[in-house]
């Protein structure tokens, strides 16, 4: 008897190194690829100081914002593992190289995520925030650990005071259990406050989704070379070179004018950005006809199709919460990896679920980056400072760890969430989940629809020369007659 409990605590232990072994290796690699992605956007000015002290305080802060963005990588990788690893041990459950993958393994995933977000978010970011700002007490020593001190008090004073905003808002929503809770910081106030944190990463998720999935077609246009049909590259790169000759000359001119000598810095630019528009409008003239006429339709297409699939499933999720209490979002401790698949069309369905996922995901960031009030966090190359990539961040990371209870809100996927993910309180409610769903179905549509029409009225109106019109003759005034014979000899 002794001889079996020694070796269940052996097998115990070996199976909670190999698994501790696992996640360290999946964080250093998303590290890794975190570090090279803010090397690429930060400023290097701030790094490469005469000041010592300030050229440390960057690094570390580096560090700390490289360790959110790996935190954030890993929280949009959550569903998709969980849902490939069911497959796996699906498809291969007798497999002794696939004896690693298990319940264990994923649930332990999610709770370190759980738990590096929101210590990301509650105490590593304002602490860099705090850090890059800092001085130092007034009468104190200078240095590092000056900084250290100011950033920890202010970081303190600002705990307080959300701690102090979370009693009040639980006292005014849960009188009783506020009253009787007070002392009880670790058990009610943290997840309260965890659940407020998602409930807004959430919400702003239900708001950039819909405008970056509208977004996607003009990003994707962008990048790809379109058909002769719709625009005319050879024209394009002719006015180019003119300006391009133009900027040249005002460049190379011998005038010592004051306007010239003021204004040769913007000329400089925009004669950078005119001629990396050449250049790349030379690079789509070679394009092959397969890239011009083929590639273009086809990924409009699949855009197309992956919006509507979205649609279509979050409105089957409507239908389901009013028949079935089971469609509601809710945690589970165990997640039973192996036993079924968690689509009803198989290996097939797991994998649209995952390229679903994904698809929202980089929607929401375009929707994010493209809105108004957003459009400023921006980063660009070699050219972001520290603070609005500690916001970048903080914005990712929000977003990021709300995407597994947004998938499983909508119905993309059947796997419940897992750990303190399926603790949150709002999502027990079914007013809350369903009103959500509507909003999402019904902004995303309206957006897709609008998206839809304007483009092809623009390419139309783009590839028959209309837009060369004076402003005071209306297009809408324009004959069917002479558009169509205007579009064949546009054609021929």
């Amino acid at each position: 008897m002794e001889t079996e409990d020694v070796s269940v605590r052996e097998q115990l232990f070996h199976n909670r190194v190999r698994e501790t072994i696992i996640c360290v290796l999946l964080f250093t690699c998303l590290y890794m690829v975190a570090y090279i992605i803010l090397t690429h956007f930060k400023k290097a000015a701030e790094f490469v100081t005469d000041d010592i002290e300030d050229a440390t305080v960057n690094k570390i802060a580096l560090w700390l914002c490289t360790f959110t963005l790996s935190v954030a990588v890993c929280a949009v990788l959550l569903l998709p593992i969980s849902i490939l690893s069911n497959e796996v041990l699906l498809t291969f459950p007798q497999s002794y190289y696939m004896q690693w993958l298990n319940g264990s393994l994923i649930h332990g995933l999610w709770n370190l995520v759980f738990l590096f977000s929101n210590l990301s978010l509650v105490f590593l970011m304002p602490f860099a925030y705090f850090f890059t700002e800092s001085e130092g007490f007034a009468g104190s020593r200078k240095g590092v650990m000056a900084r250290v001190y100011e950033a920890v008090v202010l970081l303190l004073l600002l705990a307080l005071l959300v701690l102090g905003i979370v009693w009040v808002a639980s006292a005014l929503l849960h009188d009783n259990i506020a009253r009787k809770s007070l002392y009880d910081l670790w058990e009610y106030y943290l997840p309260y406050l965890y659940s407020g944190i998602s409930l807004f990463g959430v919400l702003l998720l239900l708001l950039c989704t819909p405008f970056g999935l509208s977004r996607m077609f003009s990003v994707t246009g962008s990048l790809l070379v379109k058909p002769r049909l719709l625009e005319d590259v050879d024209e394009t790169l002719n006015c180019t070179t003119f300006e391009e000759d133009a900027l040249s000359r005002k460049l190379n001119c011998s005038s010592t004018s004051c306007w010239v000598k003021l204004n040769l810095e913007a000329m400089k630019r925009e004669y950078q950005a005119v001629q990396s528009k050449r250049i790349a409008l030379e690079m789509r003239r070679k394009a092959s006809p397969w890239q011009r006429n083929l590639g273009y339709p086809l990924a409009m297409l699949m855009l197309l199709a992956l919006t509507v699939m979205c649609v279509l499933m979050v409105c089957f999720n409507v239908l389901e919460l009013l028949l079935d209490e089971t469609a509601m979002p809710r945690g589970m401790e165990d997640p039973h990896l192996g036993m079924a698949s968690f689509s009803m069309f198989g290996s097939l369905g797991a994998a649209v679920q995952v390229v679903l996922i994904f698809y929202l995901m980089v929607s929401s960031v375009v929707g994010f980056y493209s809105s108004p009030l957003f459009i400023s966090l921006m980063p660009r190359a070699q050219d972001t400072n520290l603070t609005q990539m500690i916001a970048n961040c903080v914005s990712l990371l929000i977003l990021s760890s709300a995407l597994p209870v947004f998938s499983r809100t909508l119905g993309i996927t059947r796997f419940d969430l897992l750990g303190d993910f399926g603790r949150y309180n709002w999502l027990g409610n079914f007013y809350i989940v369903f009103m959500y769903n509507m909003l999402f179905a019904g902004l995303t549509s309206a957006s897709l629809i609008k998206t839809v029409t304007w483009a092809v009225q623009r390419e139309l109106i783009r590839a028959f020369g209309l837009h060369r019109l004076p402003l005071t003759v209306s297009r809408s005034t324009v004959p069917f007659r002479l558009l169509l014979a205007s579009g064949l000899s546009k054609i021929q």
